[in-house]
């Protein structure tokens, strides 16, 4: 492990070794952890009582933020022309079909969200390999495969994210700024963890909510207790 900075160091004493948080507590907490000079990401790291290598216990969803995430989320849409227009008109920032098709296998990959058509998804199947890893690849259960390419893009720019457990049982998102008010985190957190608990699969047996920590980006994390979010 390398040496911790001064303020690393900082960070963990202001943390109290062994205490579970409230939700509120620990988006105060967070703020008064962070040190970086940029607007650092929140994240909330949930820890599922599921097996992720059992289909049926598979969790994945999207969530719309109340405050959203904070970021300016850079959208392409690939659609036949008669759909660019609305496209561009919801926001879009690229919009086309074979011509970035041949960009992506080109190796361009500067976008945080894409959208498509089912009409279009059969020319995305050569993307695979390199939008997969990259978790590009468009999706109906994620709203990024659509006839309505213009409400999608919408959505996605006003805050609306995907997620998916882990291998490891561990469901992992940035769910706004540490620069929002405790307030927005604490509103976000919680319309994040409550998506989850409807997607709680039916085989899932023993406790669902195993564990919540939030933290900013190169922060501590601070354990939350999960009473303190679910009703």
């Amino acid at each position: 492990m390398g040496k911790l900075t001064k303020n690393q160091k900082l960070a963990l004493s202001k943390i109290e070794a062994g205490k579970v948080y409230t939700l509120a507590e620990a988006a105060e907490k967070v703020k008064e952890i962070t040190f970086t000079k940029f607007d650092s990401s929140f994240d909330i790291d949930v820890r599922l009582g599921v097996d992720p290598r059992k289909a049926d216990q598979m969790v994945r969803g999207v969530v719309s933020l109340p405050h959203g995430t904070g970021k300016q989320v850079r959208v392409l849409v690939l659609c036949n022309p008669d759909a660019e227009a609305a496209a561009k008109e919801a926001g879009a920032d690229y919009v086309g079909l074979d011509e970035y098709i041949q960009k992506i296998k080109d190796g361009w990959t500067d976008v945080d969200v894409i959208i498509t058509q089912p009409s279009v998804m059969g020319k995305l199947g050569p993307l695979g390999r390199i939008l997969g890893p990259r978790g590009l690849m468009p999706n109906p259960k994620s709203g990024t495969v659509t006839q309505d390419v213009a409400s999608a893009v919408r959505e996605v720019k006003q805050g609306k994210i995907d997620f998916k457990v882990d291998k490891t049982g561990i469901v992992h998102a940035s769910i706004g700024k540490a620069s929002f008010s405790p307030e927005a985190m604490v509103d976000n957190a919680r319309e994040f963890v409550q998506t989850l608990i409807k997607l709680k699969p039916a085989t899932a047996k023993g406790t669902y909510i195993k564990s919540i920590y939030v933290s900013s980006t190169m922060s501590p994390g601070v354990k939350v207790d999960p009473k303190s979010i679910v009703d």
